[in-house]
């Protein structure tokens, strides 16, 4: 599967901003997928995850109330929707997908990245 996502740029804090993530491929409904994200001179971290059909959703601690993950199977596509945005909150946003019934730092499929900036 090929993913490529959109949706950054720049919002001022407590703006939104709504990230997209379209995958190839005829089998998408078989993935789970989620987002991961690296700010400037830190490792990438873990933001958010939803299972296959989109039953099963976690979050990091700290975007948890803020940023909701969603997945449209007919149109291929994952969604970050993201609200109250922080100036920490600004990084480089990576989808990913696998096969298992999780994503992680090993999952086998990668997006190019969006930036996000939240300005202060």
């Amino acid at each position: 599967v090929q993913l490529q996502a959109s949706g950054g740029g720049l919002v001022q804090a407590g703006g939104s901003l709504r990230l997209s993530c379209a995958a190839s491929g005829r089998t998408f409904s078989s993935y789970a997928m989620g987002w991961f994200r690296q700010a400037p001179g830190k490792e990438r971290e873990f933001v958010a995850s939803i299972s296959w059909s989109g039953g099963s959703t976690y979050y990091a601690d700290s975007v948890k109330g803020r940023f909701t993950i969603s997945r449209d199977n007919a149109k291929n596509t994952v969604y970050l929707q993201m609200n109250s945005l922080k100036p920490e909150d600004t990084a480089v946003y990576y989808c990913a997908a696998d096969l298992r019934p999780y994503v992680d730092y090993g999952s086998n499929y990668w997006g190019q990245g969006t930036l996000v900036t939240v300005s202060s």
